[in-house]
């Protein structure tokens, strides 16, 4: 009697947790949805929601707001992330990797993974944006401080059409 106790307690809180991370998802979508559109007003890092986005990582207007702003969409809704402007900063932790261009793809992306750019150039993660859907070949994203061309230091919050193979690493901060 006790095992069947434990274990009907068990899924309700299975289930129960499942069910807020899916809500979590849902509103963090719906959240970086509602800035598509966002511009900066000069073109230099500035305007009120980016300098909103820049405050949730201790930063003022100038900066490039990328991980602010995603930063900023989980802030909104209650997810642990690293507050950080430095891109890199969102792919150190590997229990937080889900998908990696050159092996891990231990699990599927999800609306409300983050996605890195790596840019051999410079040797780094430069880039960070929302994963909106997933495919094989194009994923959607969600990205701010990009532009219609894709480029790391744009105007705005567009959505893209990237190629899923300029995406480098996946990680997970909505805890299933």
């Amino acid at each position: 009697m006790r095992t069947i106790i434990a274990t009907i307690c068990y899924l309700l809180i299975w289930n129960y947790s499942v069910g807020q991370s899916i809500l979590i998802r849902e509103k963090v979508e719906k959240t970086y949805l509602s800035q598509v559109g966002v511009r900066e007003a000069t073109g230099h890092n500035d305007g009120v929601d980016v300098e909103t986005y820049l405050a949730a990582v201790n930063f003022g207007k100038g900066y490039a707001w990328c991980a602010a702003f995603v930063s900023w969409v989980y802030t909104q809704n209650g997810v642990k992330n690293p507050r950080s402007a430095w891109v890199p900063s969102w792919f150190n932790n590997s229990q937080n990797i889900i998908w990696a261009r050159d092996g891990i793809k231990n699990q599927t992306p999800l609306p409300g993974d983050v996605f890195g750019i790596y840019y051999q150039q410079a040797k780094i993660i430069g880039h960070i944006g929302f994963i909106h859907r997933f495919g094989d070949r194009i994923t959607i994203t969600v990205e701010g401080n990009t532009n219609s061309e894709g480029s790391n230091e744009g105007d705005g919050v567009y959505m893209k059409r990237r190629p899923t193979r300029q995406l480098y690493k996946i990680a997970r901060y909505i805890k299933e």
